[in-house]
């Protein structure tokens, strides 16, 4: 998995996954085109600081003559480095296959056929993808099949998906970030079409 958030060239990095058009991508190239934000960075490395002692604590214990408990503790050493990383690899992908977004427990990929219309819209939105709203601007994502203006009953409310929010970990505090990032993926999905 390649971090470039962690390289010098980082800037370079998101610069050139935001430039590609869908023309050029490779299929099976799958691309952020925003770099992850502090408050995922750090949360990230919170968890990782966690494993550690966890680990060292595992490692205490194996060398005490607890066996069980020692990997035990291990395992749930090993947990948290794994959601450690799905946490940093969280966000909206693409690729000229799709649109994929990665959650902290599922992933959902959507051809771009599938994808419909993508909208900027100002409502209330989860603060850190904590259950307090703010006022904040969301990308939504409307299937394809669902005109913008009508509801079908047979349609769910909530489809209408929120791909991004101007106040999770990625873009708290970066309101040019956001809007770049919204813009890139609605280029890539009009020009799908």
């Amino acid at each position: 998995m390649p971090l470039p958030f962690v390289t010098a060239d980082r800037e370079d990095a998101v610069h050139a996954a935001q430039s590609v058009t869908l023309a050029e991508a490779d299929r099976d190239l799958w691309r952020r085109p925003y770099r992850p934000g502090p408050w995922r960075v750090g949360g990230g490395a919170l968890l990782l600081l966690l494993a550690s002692y966890v680990l060292f604590s595992a490692l205490i214990i194996t060398l005490a003559g607890g066996l069980p408990s020692g990997a035990i503790c291990a395992g749930c050493g090993v947990l948290l480095i794994a959601l450690a990383v799905r946490l940093l690899r969280a966000g909206v992908w693409v690729s000229s296959y799709g649109l994929r977004q990665v959650g902290l427990l599922r992933t959902t990929t959507r051809r771009w056929a599938e994808v419909g219309t993508l909208r900027t819209v100002q409502r209330p939105v989860r603060w850190l993808g904590l259950p307090r709203t703010v006022q904040g601007q969301a990308l939504v994502l409307m299937p394809a099949g669902q005109a913008a203006g009508q509801r079908d009953a047979a349609v769910p409310d909530d489809a209408e998906r929120a791909l991004l929010t101007s106040h999770n970990a990625d873009f708290l505090s970066r309101p040019q970030a956001f809007d770049r990032a919204a813009d890139v993926i609605e280029g890539w999905a009009a020009e799908s079409r």
